[in-house]
């Protein structure tokens, strides 16, 4: 059964769970209705079926390369990537005034996702652009966004975003990349940068490099860093392509997975290039590229567990082994109990991250919508929870796959480990999902829990109008929801050493909730049929995972912190 693109779970959810016609009732986005919403996801949705899909096996089996200092693409990639570009799928939510299409982030989340469910190591390319898109839209100058943006925009050049390095990478005030004022309004960028996700390709005329880098006498720590636009090419006076830059691939990293997907270390040296943004304001313009980039990251979590579920059911359904419950002759193994009850967790699970990851996108459009303070309060509090839910969910429905192949899943042929070992750095890149963890207990609850408060509210309300409809399903969220608000009441009492010792525990059970919540809205529009069934498994069976997950979050920090250096060595 070849991968099909959900485009009818995208219409169900924006049209009846995370309320999409609330962001097409705004100035903002009324061009948005449903008419063109089901247009863009179906033709969306052919592409991913077509062009992308056939590449996710030979991206695995023929990597990208590095020849005489060029990075070679996995066959078909550069096809692949132009139909991305001549779709318009790259400038979806970017701005029409430079080519873009002007549309809500959800319904280029849902694409995005859509398209990493087919093949992530190729989606990955248009992500960073579109990430350098929005960047440069907020903090460069007029002349760089009239120059870089329309061919960014078409996919004629690639974007990419320079952090880490060596010594510096969670802890980006480490790094030591510097750059130095030519006097011409240019810097000359010195340093190496490593882990660059598509660094360098052979199908775009351009890469286009954000770099971090620090300005000699500049302050210490993330305080004193600058970031600077640095092409791999500078740009004539025609805007075109000319001499080659001072930037140079050194080699490629030999990963276990995303094997299409170049991921290179960089080297600058006394490479030509542009401030972005005010002088030492470069993390703050950086944060506007990866707060986004990290609901993408947390939509190619979801992305790549549709596949494998995808992948997992269709060999399910053909596999030949035992009795049939139904008729007692030879069956499938899905009809072993085991085997639906694996099927239903990664399906439910599937349903509950994508249901939050389009909620956070929903309140994102709203906030720039709106200019609601309370829309930019929901969606930075959702933001840390959709990208470690959505990896952590695609890594966990990518192993269940696998266990759901037997010992097929172990042989590679199948294909099935390939989306465990693609989703696996999910989890780490775009901020740990340790750190969303603990952004979600620190920075999110600055407001004393304002925002969580309200959306359990909200969560509360809903469920008390539909009480009467399903009341044991509706008890059970309502009760999951009060229990999760008493333990961050609890938190926001507490040091933050003893809110990071329970972090990863309350966003894990923070998601359940939310998931919950979002199955019974789903529930509730399908009364008695599949989507209440779902539901159903996944209120009864995973929500109740809360209760321990909080009990978790409330231990405090002393047995986390138990053992002393030497006693972990004992």
């Amino acid at each position: 059964m070849p991968f099909r693109a959900p485009v009818e779970e995208y219409n169900f959810l924006l049209s009846n769970v995370v309320n999409l016609s609330q962001v097409n009732a705004t100035g903002r986005f009324s061009d948005a209705g449903p008419d063109m919403v089901t247009a863009i996801l179906s033709e969306a949705g052919r592409m991913c079926d077509d062009v992308l899909a056939p590449l996710q096996r030979p991206g695995d089996l023929h990597p990208a390369r590095l020849e005489n200092g060029v990075v070679r693409t996995s066959p078909g990639f550069d096809d692949g990537f132009r139909a991305i570009a001549e779709g318009g799928w790259i400038g979806m939510a970017a701005n029409p005034e430079y080519g873009g299409m002007g549309l809500p982030l959800t319904l280029a989340h849902a694409v995005n996702e859509m398209m990493s469910a087919a093949c992530m190591s190729l989606q990955l390319a248009p992500l960073m652009s579109q990430g350098q898109i929005e960047a440069l839209e907020h903090h460069a100058s007029d002349e760089i966004k009239a120059l870089y943006l329309p061919k960014l925009i078409s996919g004629e050049w690639t974007g990419t975003m320079n952090l880490t390095e060596p010594q510096a990478g969670s802890a980006v005030g480490a790094l030591r990349s510097k750059a130095e004022d030519n006097g011409d309004g240019t810097y000359s960028i010195t340093g190496q940068k490593i882990y660059i996700s598509w660094g360098d390709n052979d199908f775009a005329e351009n890469v286009c490099h954000l770099v971090l880098a620090r300005i000699p006498g500049a302050p210490a720590g993330t305080k004193g860093i600058s970031l600077f636009l640095v092409p791999k090419f500078l740009p004539d006076e025609n805007g075109k392509p000319g001499v080659a830059n001072g930037v140079k691939v050194v080699s490629l990293e030999h990963k276990m997975g995303l094997h299409g997907s170049p991921t290179c270390v960089m080297s600058y040296e006394n490479a030509k290039g542009w401030m972005v943004g005010p002088e030492n304001g470069g993390m703050a313009a950086m944060f506007t590229m990866m707060n986004n980039a990290r609901l993408g990251v947390g939509g190619q979590g979801i992305g790549v567990a549709e596949g494998a579920y995808q992948h997992a059911l269709s060999y399910a359904l053909d596999r030949k082994q035992g009795r049939s419950m139904e008729d007692g002759g030879t069956g499938t193994i899905l009809d072993h109990a085991d085997v639906r009850r694996m099927l239903m967790h990664m399906k439910a699970d599937t349903f509950a991250a994508r249901a939050i990851g389009l909620s956070c996108a929903v309140a994102i459009d709203m906030a720039e919508a709106t200019g609601d303070d309370w829309w930019t309060a929901r969606a930075a509090l959702l933001t840390p929870v959709a990208k470690a839910f959505g990896t952590d969910i695609g890594n966990e429905v990518a192993a269940i796959g696998i266990q759901v192949h037997g010992g097929m899943g172990f042989v590679e042929e199948t294909g099935a480990a390939q989306y465990a070992r693609d989703v696996r750095v999910t989890t780490i890149y775009e901020g740990t999902n340790g750190i969303q963890a603990m952004d979600l207990v620190a920075r999110k609850m600055m407001d004393q829990g304002d925002a969580a408060f309200r959306l359990f509210d909200e969560i509360e309300e809903a469920a008390e109008l539909s009480r009467c409809k399903l009341p044991d399903l509706t008890e059970s969220v309502w009760q999951a929801t009060e229990e999760l608000r008493e333990t961050t009441e609890w938190l926001i009492d507490r040091n933050h050493r003893v809110r990071f010792a329970g972090a990863v525990p309350y966003l894990r059970a923070f998601a359940r909730v939310l998931g919950g919540h979002l199955h019974l809205q789903a529930a509730l529009v399908e009364q008695g049929g599949p989507r209440e069934k779902l539901a159903r498994f996944y209120i009864r069976r995973l929500l109740p995972e809360h209760q321990s997950l909080l009990v978790q979050a409330r231990s405090g920090d002393f047995d986390v912190f138990g053992l002393s250096p030497e006693e972990f060595s004992a």
